[in-house]
């Protein structure tokens, strides 16, 4: 890919500080296995790069189609989705889900206590699609994340609440119905499994698989051609490898890209972290983003629908306000969340730059962001869990928008 830094109002020698960072500080150190970085502005790419290798154990490089595991980068994704199909007419945001999900129209709110001796209580008002949209419908992760451990995770493992093999994505929303909610609808803010159900109404509104949908209506449009829900034989060799960080600061191979779940077709289209793809194929959805909803002479999603999607949608509140549990992949100060995206909302209170932004990260330590104000967007890809490791993030946008020349 060509790439013109001062075409796109960069400092070619300040926006190339990034190199040596990432190369000196992660990679050569062994602190990550690789990764890859792309920066663009007004449409013109100014920096992409590749560092280290995909897969250590083969000692793969990172190429400029290799494909990552993006797991919560999949939910803006999905959070298009549904809103393309609101754009028709097809729903309205104060819909309670069990109008789609039948199973959601008796849901209860945990009061105390665990188990059989668990106590709920009816929902003061049902949740609605904007709640599951917005993280505020009361829904948990059902334990899988650190920092927050609720009795009604619990409620989620007696269920076989999961997205692995065997479970079906109809099963899992009309499952989901069942579950004690933490809080009542839209008091607060928790991270959760609330957009695996947004994939699921995807299905029944439109009528289509979740996967035939964002083929047709996203992938396609995009020219997102390595971006889907498994790596086919013939993109095995692109597929990276994934790895954590153990108690001695070595990585340890997570998951491997020969024997990976990723590598078999699965009945179960996660929304809120099943895809993979390249970082070339998610700049063409952050490409659309950045103007408005269209790419390539066509309107994907309207530009005032994407405005109201990266809005605050939290009261006029942060999420250092509204939040429950310590992980999410944002910061809390300063940060809202609207409809799939998070967004800097105060520099001063964030303390970083980039105020109007809206973005989100995935599991593996990658992140993307798209500035409307700049007209700009970032992508890292790299594969470490957790996400937490290592605030990259931030050093990106101090390198990225001290860059920045006019």
């Amino acid at each position: 890919m060509h790439t013109d830094p001062s075409a796109a109002g960069f400092s070619p020698q300040r926006l190339e500080r990034m190199t040596s960072h990432l190369s000196d500080n992660f990679v050569s150190p062994g602190k990550i296995s690789g990764c890859q970085v792309m920066v663009s502005r007004r449409g013109i790419p100014a920096y992409f790069r590749s560092f280290g290798l995909a897969d250590v154990e083969r000692n793969t490089p990172i190429t400029s189609d290799t494909i990552f595991r993006l797991y919560s980068m999949t939910k803006p994704i999905t959070s298009v989705a549904l809103m393309m199909l609101w754009e028709e007419g097809r729903f309205q945001l104060t819909d309670p889900v069990y109008k789609f999900i039948p199973s959601w129209a008796h849901q209860r709110v945990w009061v105390q206590g665990s188990g059989a001796a668990m106590q709920s209580r009816p929902v003061e008002s049902p949740v609605t699609v904007l709640q599951l949209l917005t993280h505020t419908a009361g829904l948990t992760y059902g334990g899988l994340l650190p920092g927050l451990e609720h009795p009604v995770d619990e409620v989620y493992r007696e269920l076989g609440l999961g997205r692995g093999a065997g479970e079906v994505l109809m099963d899992f929303a009309d499952k989901m119905g069942q579950v004690p909610l933490i809080y009542d609808p839209g008091s607060r803010w928790c991270y959760s499994l609330a957009t695996d159900v947004c994939g699921a109404l995807v299905e029944i509104i439109s009528g289509q698989s979740f996967s035939d949908f964002l083929r047709e209506r996203l992938f396609e449009p995009l020219n997102m051609v390595d971006t889907d829900f498994s790596v086919p034989d013939d993109k095995a060799g692109r597929f990276a490898a994934c790895y954590s960080r153990g108690a001695d600061k070595s990585l340890t191979l997570e998951d491997d890209p020969t024997t990976s779940h990723y590598r078999h077709r699965r009945n179960f289209y996660s929304g809120g972290g099943g895809l993979v793809g390249t970082a070339t194929d998610y700049a063409a959805f952050c490409e659309m983003l950045r103007q408005g909803g269209s790419f390539n002479g066509q309107c994907l999603i309207g530009r005032r629908t994407l405005q109201l999607m990266t809005r605050n949608f939290l009261g006029g509140r942060s999420l250092a306000q509204m939040a429950l549990g310590a992980f999410s992949e944002t910061a809390n100060e300063g940060v809202g969340f609207g409809l799939g995206f998070a967004s800097t909302l105060d520099e001063v209170a964030s303390a970083t730059v980039g105020a109007g932004d809206f973005y989100w990260g995935g599991r593996a330590s990658t992140l993307f962001w798209v500035d409307p104000i700049e007209q700009c967007y970032a992508i890292f890809m790299t594969q470490l869990i957790p996400s937490s490791t290592f605030n990259f993030r931030g050093q990106l946008k101090n390198i990225i928008y001290a860059a920045l020349i006019d």
